[in-house]
Protein backbone atom coordinates (compact mmCIF):
# COMPACT_ATOMS: atom_id res chain seq x y z
CA UNK A 1 0.00 0.00 0.00
CA UNK A 2 1.51 3.63 -1.00
CA UNK A 3 0.60 5.62 1.80
CA UNK A 4 0.59 9.21 0.06
CA UNK A 5 -1.83 10.55 -1.71
CA UNK A 6 -1.75 11.24 -5.57
CA UNK A 7 -2.27 15.16 -6.89
CA UNK A 8 -6.09 14.00 -7.89
CA UNK A 9 -6.58 13.11 -4.19
CA UNK A 10 -4.92 16.00 -2.60
CA UNK A 11 -7.38 17.65 -5.23
CA UNK A 12 -10.37 15.75 -3.41
CA UNK A 13 -9.10 16.67 0.10
CA UNK A 14 -8.72 20.39 -0.52
CA UNK A 15 -11.76 21.04 -2.56
CA UNK A 16 -14.18 18.81 -0.01
CA UNK A 17 -12.14 20.62 2.83
CA UNK A 18 -12.85 24.06 1.54
CA UNK A 19 -16.49 23.82 0.91
CA UNK A 20 -16.96 22.23 4.53
CA UNK A 21 -15.07 25.57 6.02
CA UNK A 22 -16.95 28.11 3.46
CA UNK A 23 -20.08 26.20 3.50
CA UNK A 24 -20.49 24.26 6.63
CA UNK A 25 -19.29 25.82 9.23
CA UNK A 26 -20.72 29.15 9.48
CA UNK A 27 -24.04 27.39 9.23
CA UNK A 28 -23.70 25.37 12.03
CA UNK A 29 -24.52 27.40 15.53
CA UNK A 30 -27.90 28.52 13.64
CA UNK A 31 -28.69 24.96 13.11
CA UNK A 32 -27.48 23.71 16.26
CA UNK A 33 -30.13 26.49 18.14
CA UNK A 34 -32.79 25.83 15.54
CA UNK A 35 -32.38 22.12 15.60
CA UNK A 36 -33.47 21.43 12.20
CA UNK A 37 -32.40 22.55 8.94
CA UNK A 38 -34.91 24.78 7.07
CA UNK A 39 -35.69 23.48 3.81
CA UNK A 40 -33.76 26.20 1.65
CA UNK A 41 -30.67 25.80 3.40
CA UNK A 42 -30.67 21.85 2.42
CA UNK A 43 -31.59 22.79 -1.13
CA UNK A 44 -29.19 25.57 -1.42
CA UNK A 45 -25.72 23.01 0.25
CA UNK A 46 -27.64 19.95 -2.40
CA UNK A 47 -27.27 22.90 -5.09
CA UNK A 48 -23.50 23.79 -4.49
CA UNK A 49 -22.52 20.21 -4.20
CA UNK A 50 -23.97 19.53 -7.44
CA UNK A 51 -22.33 22.23 -9.03
CA UNK A 52 -19.25 20.87 -7.35
CA UNK A 53 -19.72 18.03 -9.28
CA UNK A 54 -19.41 15.77 -5.48
CA UNK A 55 -23.48 14.86 -5.28
CA UNK A 56 -23.59 11.10 -4.96
CA UNK A 57 -20.12 10.47 -4.90
CA UNK A 58 -20.47 7.15 -3.70
CA UNK A 59 -21.68 6.05 -6.92
CA UNK A 60 -20.07 4.53 -9.90
CA UNK A 61 -19.81 6.13 -13.78
CA UNK A 62 -21.94 3.90 -14.81
CA UNK A 63 -25.12 5.24 -13.24
CA UNK A 64 -23.82 8.83 -13.39
CA UNK A 65 -21.73 8.97 -10.59
CA UNK A 66 -18.22 10.37 -10.26
CA UNK A 67 -16.75 6.66 -10.11
CA UNK A 68 -14.18 7.09 -6.54
CA UNK A 69 -12.83 4.46 -5.36
CA UNK A 70 -13.21 3.43 -1.99
CA UNK A 71 -10.38 4.93 -0.68
CA UNK A 72 -11.00 8.57 -2.70
CA UNK A 73 -14.68 7.96 -0.82
CA UNK A 74 -13.17 7.56 2.26
CA UNK A 75 -11.09 11.01 2.19
CA UNK A 76 -14.08 12.91 0.88
CA UNK A 77 -15.80 11.48 4.18
CA UNK A 78 -13.04 12.10 6.42
CA UNK A 79 -13.35 16.05 5.42
CA UNK A 80 -17.24 16.00 5.44
CA UNK A 81 -17.04 14.80 8.95
CA UNK A 82 -14.85 18.02 9.97
CA UNK A 83 -18.79 19.66 9.72
CA UNK A 84 -22.36 19.55 10.91
CA UNK A 85 -23.51 16.04 10.30
CA UNK A 86 -27.13 17.99 9.80
CA UNK A 87 -25.87 20.58 7.20
CA UNK A 88 -23.53 17.86 5.59
CA UNK A 89 -26.23 15.49 4.72
CA UNK A 90 -27.12 17.59 1.77
CA UNK A 91 -23.80 16.96 0.02
CA UNK A 92 -25.95 13.60 -0.98
CA UNK A 93 -24.55 10.05 -0.64
CA UNK A 94 -27.61 8.03 -1.52
CA UNK A 95 -27.35 4.71 -0.03
CA UNK A 96 -25.16 2.11 -1.88
CA UNK A 97 -28.12 -0.47 -0.88
CA UNK A 98 -29.49 1.30 -3.97
CA UNK A 99 -27.06 -0.02 -6.34
CA UNK A 100 -29.22 -3.36 -6.17
CA UNK A 101 -31.90 -1.53 -8.21
CA UNK A 102 -33.72 -3.51 -11.19
CA UNK A 103 -35.74 -3.02 -14.11
CA UNK A 104 -38.24 0.10 -13.59
CA UNK A 105 -36.43 0.60 -9.94
CA UNK A 106 -33.48 2.08 -11.68
CA UNK A 107 -35.74 4.92 -13.07
CA UNK A 108 -37.52 5.56 -10.34
CA UNK A 109 -35.10 5.08 -7.05
CA UNK A 110 -31.89 4.73 -8.31
CA UNK A 111 -30.85 6.98 -10.86
CA UNK A 112 -32.77 10.40 -9.55
CA UNK A 113 -31.15 9.63 -6.15
CA UNK A 114 -28.10 10.18 -7.69
CA UNK A 115 -28.75 13.05 -9.92
CA UNK A 116 -30.60 15.20 -6.30
CA UNK A 117 -33.77 15.00 -7.53
CA UNK A 118 -34.50 12.00 -4.55
CA UNK A 119 -33.49 11.43 -1.41
CA UNK A 120 -33.79 8.75 0.54
CA UNK A 121 -33.28 7.31 3.77
CA UNK A 122 -32.31 4.09 5.93
CA UNK A 123 -34.94 1.97 7.82
CA UNK A 124 -33.75 -1.06 9.63
CA UNK A 125 -33.70 -0.23 13.59
CA UNK A 126 -36.86 -1.04 15.67
CA UNK A 127 -37.74 -0.12 19.12
CA UNK A 128 -36.95 -3.79 20.24
CA UNK A 129 -34.45 -4.60 17.85
CA UNK A 130 -31.17 -2.53 17.34
CA UNK A 131 -28.01 -5.07 16.77
CA UNK A 132 -30.38 -7.84 16.66
CA UNK A 133 -31.77 -7.11 12.74
CA UNK A 134 -33.44 -11.16 12.78
CA UNK A 135 -35.52 -9.61 16.03
CA UNK A 136 -37.23 -6.92 14.14
CA UNK A 137 -41.15 -7.58 14.37
CA UNK A 138 -41.92 -5.22 11.45
CA UNK A 139 -43.57 -7.46 8.84
CA UNK A 140 -44.91 -7.56 5.16
CA UNK A 141 -47.04 -10.79 4.32
CA UNK A 142 -48.77 -11.77 1.12
CA UNK A 143 -52.68 -10.23 0.56
CA UNK A 144 -53.07 -11.21 -3.23
CA UNK A 145 -51.06 -9.89 -5.48
CA UNK A 146 -49.57 -6.93 -2.56
CA UNK A 147 -47.64 -7.20 0.53
CA UNK A 148 -48.83 -5.79 3.53
CA UNK A 149 -46.50 -3.82 5.62
CA UNK A 150 -46.97 -3.45 9.37
CA UNK A 151 -45.15 -2.36 12.21
CA UNK A 152 -42.87 0.57 13.83
CA UNK A 153 -39.09 1.58 13.09
CA UNK A 154 -37.23 4.21 14.91
CA UNK A 155 -33.42 6.23 15.34
CA UNK A 156 -34.38 7.01 11.10
CA UNK A 157 -31.71 9.56 9.85
CA UNK A 158 -32.63 11.87 7.40
CA UNK A 159 -35.91 10.42 6.87
CA UNK A 160 -37.51 13.73 6.74
CA UNK A 161 -35.99 15.31 3.80
CA UNK A 162 -36.70 11.60 2.71
CA UNK A 163 -38.63 10.73 -0.87
CA UNK A 164 -38.53 7.46 -0.21
CA UNK A 165 -36.92 5.17 2.45
CA UNK A 166 -35.97 1.90 2.05
CA UNK A 167 -37.62 -0.71 4.09
CA UNK A 168 -36.24 -4.19 5.90
CA UNK A 169 -39.29 -6.18 7.13
CA UNK A 170 -39.80 -10.17 8.22
CA UNK A 171 -41.42 -12.15 5.69
CA UNK A 172 -41.54 -15.29 7.42
CA UNK A 173 -39.14 -17.97 9.20
CA UNK A 174 -36.75 -20.72 8.45
CA UNK A 175 -35.39 -23.71 10.40
CA UNK A 176 -31.55 -23.33 10.97
CA UNK A 177 -29.36 -25.26 13.44
CA UNK A 178 -29.12 -22.17 15.89
CA UNK A 179 -33.08 -22.25 15.97
CA UNK A 180 -35.78 -20.78 13.51
CA UNK A 181 -34.90 -17.59 12.20
CA UNK A 182 -36.59 -14.76 10.43
CA UNK A 183 -36.42 -14.08 6.57
CA UNK A 184 -35.58 -10.36 5.79
CA UNK A 185 -37.09 -9.04 2.69
CA UNK A 186 -35.99 -5.44 1.53
CA UNK A 187 -38.94 -2.86 0.22
CA UNK A 188 -38.94 0.55 -1.41
CA UNK A 189 -41.08 3.20 0.03
CA UNK A 190 -42.59 6.14 -1.12
CA UNK A 191 -43.45 8.95 0.79
CA UNK A 192 -47.01 9.78 1.07
CA UNK A 193 -47.98 5.88 0.66
CA UNK A 194 -51.35 5.28 2.04
CA UNK A 195 -50.45 3.65 5.82
CA UNK A 196 -46.94 4.81 5.92
CA UNK A 197 -46.53 7.98 8.56
CA UNK A 198 -43.15 9.56 9.14
CA UNK A 199 -43.46 11.39 12.64
CA UNK A 200 -40.70 13.23 14.51
CA UNK A 201 -38.51 11.09 17.34
CA UNK A 202 -36.59 11.58 19.90
CA UNK A 203 -34.64 14.90 20.97
CA UNK A 204 -30.77 13.77 20.70
CA UNK A 205 -28.40 15.77 22.66
CA UNK A 206 -26.10 14.55 19.97
CA UNK A 207 -26.01 15.99 16.33
CA UNK A 208 -28.84 18.63 17.04
CA UNK A 209 -30.43 19.32 13.36
CA UNK A 210 -29.45 15.93 12.04
CA UNK A 211 -32.79 14.86 13.43
CA UNK A 212 -34.10 10.66 13.94
CA UNK A 213 -37.64 10.14 12.77
CA UNK A 214 -40.34 7.51 13.40
CA UNK A 215 -41.43 5.43 10.49
CA UNK A 216 -44.88 3.78 11.09
CA UNK A 217 -46.82 1.35 8.73
CA UNK A 218 -50.14 0.45 9.52
CA UNK A 219 -51.49 -1.69 6.60
CA UNK A 220 -48.80 -0.32 4.27
CA UNK A 221 -49.85 -1.88 0.54
CA UNK A 222 -47.02 -2.51 -1.60
CA UNK A 223 -46.76 -4.37 -4.74
CA UNK A 224 -43.90 -6.49 -5.70
CA UNK A 225 -42.34 -4.33 -7.81
CA UNK A 226 -41.24 -2.26 -4.56
CA UNK A 227 -39.00 -5.51 -3.51
CA UNK A 228 -35.31 -4.59 -3.27
CA UNK A 229 -33.39 -7.81 -4.56
CA UNK A 230 -35.34 -10.56 -4.14
CA UNK A 231 -37.93 -11.87 -1.60
CA UNK A 232 -36.21 -13.08 1.79
CA UNK A 233 -33.17 -11.83 0.34
CA UNK A 234 -32.85 -8.79 2.42
CA UNK A 235 -29.90 -10.20 4.22
CA UNK A 236 -28.25 -10.95 1.72
CA UNK A 237 -28.45 -7.20 -0.28
CA UNK A 238 -27.43 -6.10 3.30
CA UNK A 239 -24.31 -7.89 3.56
CA UNK A 240 -23.07 -7.05 0.45
CA UNK A 241 -24.01 -2.95 0.10
CA UNK A 242 -23.97 -1.89 3.84
CA UNK A 243 -20.24 -2.08 4.93
CA UNK A 244 -19.81 1.43 3.92
CA UNK A 245 -21.67 2.92 6.36
CA UNK A 246 -19.06 1.42 9.08
CA UNK A 247 -15.90 3.40 7.20
CA UNK A 248 -18.22 6.44 6.83
CA UNK A 249 -18.29 6.56 10.58
CA UNK A 250 -14.90 5.65 10.91
CA UNK A 251 -13.93 8.48 8.68
CA UNK A 252 -15.88 11.01 10.01
CA UNK A 253 -15.06 10.25 13.05
CA UNK A 254 -11.37 10.93 12.24
CA UNK A 255 -12.25 14.35 10.50
CA UNK A 256 -13.90 15.71 13.34
CA UNK A 257 -11.27 14.80 15.35
CA UNK A 258 -8.72 16.44 13.73
CA UNK A 259 -10.77 19.46 13.86
CA UNK A 260 -11.01 19.28 17.43
CA UNK A 261 -7.39 18.33 17.58
CA UNK A 262 -6.53 22.29 15.40
CA UNK A 263 -8.53 24.04 18.36
CA UNK A 264 -6.87 22.31 21.15
CA UNK A 265 -3.58 22.95 19.88
CA UNK A 266 -3.76 26.41 19.03
CA UNK A 267 -5.49 26.88 22.16
CA UNK A 268 -2.20 25.30 23.91
CA UNK A 269 -0.01 27.48 22.50
CA UNK A 270 -1.69 30.89 22.66
CA UNK A 271 -2.98 30.17 26.47
CA UNK A 272 -0.21 31.34 28.93
CA UNK A 273 -0.41 30.40 32.63
CA UNK A 274 2.66 30.72 34.79
CA UNK A 275 4.74 33.17 32.07
CA UNK A 276 4.58 29.89 29.32
CA UNK A 277 2.56 28.30 26.75
CA UNK A 278 -0.04 25.62 28.99
CA UNK A 279 1.13 23.21 25.84
CA UNK A 280 4.68 23.15 27.61
CA UNK A 281 3.42 21.69 30.65
CA UNK A 282 3.69 18.52 30.47
CA UNK A 283 0.00 17.66 31.80
CA UNK A 284 -0.98 19.37 28.83
CA UNK A 285 1.66 18.26 26.24
CA UNK A 286 1.27 14.89 26.83
CA UNK A 287 -2.43 14.96 26.06
CA UNK A 288 -1.57 16.67 22.86
CA UNK A 289 1.03 13.95 21.81
CA UNK A 290 -1.35 11.17 22.62
CA UNK A 291 -4.68 12.79 20.64
CA UNK A 292 -2.51 13.40 17.60
CA UNK A 293 -0.80 9.72 17.65
CA UNK A 294 -4.27 8.20 17.77
CA UNK A 295 -5.90 10.60 15.41
CA UNK A 296 -3.30 9.08 12.79
CA UNK A 297 -3.76 5.66 14.08
CA UNK A 298 -7.43 5.61 13.42
CA UNK A 299 -6.68 7.57 9.70
CA UNK A 300 -4.24 4.75 8.52
CA UNK A 301 -6.85 2.05 9.80
CA UNK A 302 -9.17 3.41 8.34
CA UNK A 303 -8.32 4.21 4.67
CA UNK A 304 -5.74 0.66 4.93
CA UNK A 305 -9.70 -0.75 5.16
CA UNK A 306 -10.68 1.29 2.29
CA UNK A 307 -8.22 1.02 0.42
CA UNK A 308 -8.36 -3.19 0.53
CA UNK A 309 -12.01 -3.16 -0.96
CA UNK A 310 -10.25 -1.81 -3.50
CA UNK A 311 -7.61 -4.18 -4.67
CA UNK A 312 -10.76 -6.73 -4.04
CA UNK A 313 -9.25 -8.05 -0.78
CA UNK A 314 -11.57 -9.78 2.51
CA UNK A 315 -12.31 -6.25 4.93
CA UNK A 316 -14.96 -7.07 7.26
CA UNK A 317 -12.07 -7.30 10.08
CA UNK A 318 -10.45 -4.18 9.16
CA UNK A 319 -13.71 -2.09 8.77
CA UNK A 320 -14.91 -2.93 12.09
CA UNK A 321 -11.32 -2.14 13.61
CA UNK A 322 -11.73 1.03 11.94
CA UNK A 323 -14.96 1.51 12.85
CA UNK A 324 -14.45 0.41 17.07
CA UNK A 325 -11.08 2.58 16.90
CA UNK A 326 -11.66 5.97 15.75
CA UNK A 327 -15.17 6.29 17.36
CA UNK A 328 -13.75 5.53 20.60
CA UNK A 329 -10.48 7.57 19.73
CA UNK A 330 -12.96 10.63 18.95
CA UNK A 331 -14.65 10.19 22.67
CA UNK A 332 -11.27 10.41 24.21
CA UNK A 333 -9.97 13.64 22.13
CA UNK A 334 -13.06 15.41 22.22
CA UNK A 335 -12.67 15.08 26.03
CA UNK A 336 -8.79 16.23 26.79
CA UNK A 337 -9.91 18.92 24.26
CA UNK A 338 -12.52 20.40 27.06
CA UNK A 339 -10.19 19.15 29.98
CA UNK A 340 -7.18 21.33 28.51
CA UNK A 341 -9.71 24.29 27.33
CA UNK A 342 -11.03 24.33 31.52
CA UNK A 343 -14.59 25.66 31.79
CA UNK A 344 -14.90 27.66 28.88
CA UNK A 345 -14.75 24.28 27.14
CA UNK A 346 -17.98 23.53 28.32
CA UNK A 347 -19.54 26.97 26.90
CA UNK A 348 -21.60 27.05 24.38
CA UNK A 349 -19.21 29.74 22.93
CA UNK A 350 -16.87 26.98 21.96
CA UNK A 351 -18.14 24.62 19.71
CA UNK A 352 -16.13 21.90 21.59
CA UNK A 353 -19.05 20.76 24.36
CA UNK A 354 -20.88 19.78 20.81
CA UNK A 355 -18.04 17.80 19.42
CA UNK A 356 -18.17 15.86 22.70
CA UNK A 357 -21.87 15.43 22.71
CA UNK A 358 -21.72 14.50 19.24
CA UNK A 359 -19.06 12.07 20.12
CA UNK A 360 -20.89 10.02 21.95
CA UNK A 361 -23.63 8.46 19.26
CA UNK A 362 -21.15 7.43 17.37
CA UNK A 363 -19.95 4.17 19.58
CA UNK A 364 -23.86 3.29 19.49
CA UNK A 365 -25.11 3.67 15.66
CA UNK A 366 -23.90 1.61 12.77
CA UNK A 367 -22.82 -1.19 15.08
CA UNK A 368 -22.01 -0.70 18.57
CA UNK A 369 -18.73 -0.99 19.68
CA UNK A 370 -19.83 -4.27 21.46
CA UNK A 371 -20.48 -5.91 17.86
CA UNK A 372 -17.10 -4.73 16.08
CA UNK A 373 -15.76 -6.11 19.10
CA UNK A 374 -17.98 -9.41 17.93
CA UNK A 375 -17.04 -9.35 14.68
CA UNK A 376 -13.44 -8.76 14.71
CA UNK A 377 -13.02 -11.89 17.36
CA UNK A 378 -15.21 -13.74 15.20
CA UNK A 379 -13.03 -13.28 11.90
CA UNK A 380 -9.87 -14.26 13.82
CA UNK A 381 -11.36 -17.16 15.96
CA UNK A 382 -13.29 -18.84 13.09
CA UNK A 383 -10.22 -20.33 10.89
CA UNK A 384 -9.13 -21.51 13.66
CA UNK A 385 -12.61 -24.01 14.46
CA UNK A 386 -13.50 -21.71 17.36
Amino acid sequence: MHYGLTSEQEMIVSTVRSFVENEIYPLEKQIEDLGFVPHEIGAEIKRKTLDLGFYACNFPESVGGPGLSHLEFALVERELGRGSMALTHFFGRPQNILMACTGEQVERYLLPAVRGQRMDALAMTEPDAGSDIRGMKTTARRDGGDWVLNGTKHFISGAEHADFVIVFAATGEEATSAGPKKKITTFLVDRGTPGFTIRDGYKSVSHRGYKNMILEFDNCRLPDAQVLGQVDGGFAVMNEWLYATRITVATMSVGRARRVFDLMLDYAAARKQFDQPIGRFQGVGFQLADSITEIDAADHLTLASAWRLDQGLPANREIASAKLYATEMLARVTDRAIQIHGGMGLMDDLPLERFWRDARVERIWDGTSEIQRHIISRDLLRPLGA
